[in-house]
């Protein structure tokens, strides 16, 4: 699977719109792309490989798709300290791809919370997601995070700019907005078990 040339990007989309623009900008910057469930599904039906993520985990979807991401391998890959020897070292002996850019948007529980569909807002609480792009903007001096679809025509311009890759300060930027997108997100979620 990997080889340190090699850049990969880690999409996992509820919302698929503007899939196809920003496939085809990563594969540009040859960006490999590692995807999950649905996602993969709709990139590989606009025309583009996709890794799945079970293949880099070893290990399968399970409770209809309630665990898919969560797993140390990929949490290696978001979190590993680049210029730390130790750290790349342990990180080679796992053979897994190097991920430089996470774009994760979340279930829409606010959508849910506003029709009072009790029973499928519960489904609507995203695990997965959030852990994915907190755990890349803690990673913020080596990974990009986005989770805003209104940001991917951002991304492409920075790819543009440095060559392929991304500069600290857009980073650094798209990091704090993850925080504050979560926090919001988190706020509702704790307002409707306190309702």
């Amino acid at each position: 699977i990997k080889n340190l040339k090699d850049k990969y990007a880690l999409v996992s989309v509820y919302d698929k719109k503007n899939l196809r623009y920003l496939c085809l900008n990563l594969k540009k910057h040859n960006y490999k792309l590692i995807s999950s469930g649905s996602t993969g599904k709709k990139i590989r039906s606009l025309g583009f490989k996709c890794i799945d993520i079970s293949t880099i985990t070893k290990s399968k979807e399970m409770f209809d798709g309630r665990i898919k991401t969560i797993n140390p391998l990929i949490y290696a890959a978001l979190l590993y300290v680049r210029s730390d020897k130790k750290h790349r070292k342990q990180f080679l002996s796992l053979n897994v791809p190097e991920i430089d850019i996470v774009i994760v948007n979340l279930y829409p529980f606010e959508k849910y919370y506003k029709k009072n569909s009790n029973e499928k807002i519960i489904e609507m609480i995203d695990i997965g997601g959030p852990s994915l792009l907190r755990a890349a903007s803690k990673n913020y001096g080596y990974l990009t995070a986005i989770i805003d679809i209104k940001d991917y025509e951002k991304l492409v311009k920075n790819l543009e700019k440095f060559d392929g890759e991304t500069d600290i300060d857009f980073r650094k930027k798209m990091a704090g907005k993850v925080f504050k997108k979560i926090s919001k997100y988190d706020k509702l979620i704790s307002e409707w078990f306190n309702d």
